[in-house]
């Protein structure tokens, strides 16, 4: 099965929903949606699954239109955020449901379903109702019956949102390896960079109903193609600096002077907005080229094994995200670190002019 997105668009009282999608998906492929709340994400799906008729554009699967056509006749499987079961049916008999409209045998059904449980973990469940199960448990349930279906497009929306972390961790990895051994074509959508990350595949990143940009999802990562890209794909959102190229310099804040040199060597005299992944901040000296950044300590929350500190320089606010446990005081004075190697650099119009990693020959390709 192959899905072609030509052209669409969707409107829905005078609201903008989608626009300007071109999309061609092929089997065996994992298409990671990544965008925050209300990017048209969920929209996508939807319209892709008959259940949304788009304002304009064509659906063709396998070539032929089917743009009108209704949902019960497009073979596709859908997985919600909520855990979405049959609560007065069983395990076995929610996963078995799609096998009994296609009209399957008994023995059929319950080899599929026994082989289905047993790929999401759910022997032992099968006479259980939902609300005898954990969260985990019911979204699994969820899973199987999709994945039992064995459509040709099978499109997951955030179906991981609702579970706690180390779920969350076991079942990703989990459907990572399910997604490998299919041949349909997935679609998996999610507000998580880091999800997007560690699933793999192409990553679409989406913002107001359109798609900014579409490629491996380490190389997107690695090459935002402008500021927008760039903050939806990092967590905490990048800290941005505006700052100018001079004599032989990237001046940021007045007064923070980093050489340029490396990725940044071909970036042409002017103003720029600079940007840097918390990541790749420290209160520690990492590197003999980092710049060291006076700063005012005004926030710093512990989540699990690492620190967000909040600080301030003059009139610039930074998110740092620190390994391991560190406790500040507010308003203490501190040191924070830079790295030139990881600075990103923007032009005016938010388009991406340099990036780690790059080439000052790559850059000036971007800039042109």
């Amino acid at each position: 099965m192959t899905l072609v997105l030509q052209d669409v668009g969707q409107v829905v009282d005078g609201v903008t929903h989608l626009a300007d999608i071109d999309l061609e998906l092929k089997p065996g492929g994992l298409n990671v949606l990544l965008g925050p709340t209300l990017a048209g994400k969920t929209s996508l799906m939807r319209v892709m699954a008959g259940l949304d008729k788009p304002s304009r554009g064509r659906l063709l699967v396998d070539d032929v239109d089917v743009t009108g056509k209704s949902v019960r006749d497009r073979g596709i499987a859908m997985v919600y955020q909520q855990f979405v079961n049959y609560p007065s049916m069983t395990v076995y008999e929610n996963i078995a449901a799609p096998l009994k409209l296609k009209g399957l045998s008994r023995d059929d059904i319950q080899h599929q379903v026994r082989e289905t449980a047993k790929i999401m973990h759910l022997e032992g469940l099968l006479d259980r109702r939902p609300d005898e199960l954990s969260g985990g448990q019911q979204q699994r349930t969820a899973i199987a019956r999709a994945l039992v279906k064995d459509s040709g497009l099978l499109l997951l929306d955030e179906p991981l949102a609702n579970l706690d972390y180390k779920l969350r961790e076991t079942l990703r990895e989990e459907l990572r390896e399910i997604f490998r051994e299919r041949g349909a074509i997935v679609v998996y959508a999610t507000t998580e960079p880091h999800e997007a990350l560690l699933m793999g595949g192409t990553t679409m990143v989406m913002d107001e109903g359109r798609i900014l940009q579409s490629g491996a999802a380490i190389d997107v990562y690695h090459a935002p193609r402008s500021i927008r890209v760039a903050e939806i794909f990092s967590d905490p959102p990048m800290n941005l600096l505006d700052g100018v190229v001079r004599d032989g310099e990237v001046i940021l804040a007045s007064d923070i002077r980093l050489p340029v040199g490396g990725h940044l060597a071909g970036l042409a005299a002017g103003s720029y907005r600079f940007g840097a992944r918390a990541n790749n901040l420290s209160v520690r000296r990492r590197t003999t080229v980092d710049v060291e950044i006076a700063v005012t300590i005004e926030l710093a929350e512990v989540s699990g094994s690492e620190t967000f500190i909040h600080a301030r320089h003059n009139d610039l606010s930074m998110v740092i995200q620190e390994a391991g446990v560190h406790g500040f005081a507010l308003g203490e004075k501190s040191h924070v670190y830079l790295n030139p190697k990881s600075i990103f650099a923007f032009h005016d119009d938010g388009g991406l002019a340099a990036a780690p990693g790059m080439t000052p020959d790559q850059d000036q390709v971007l800039s042109s």
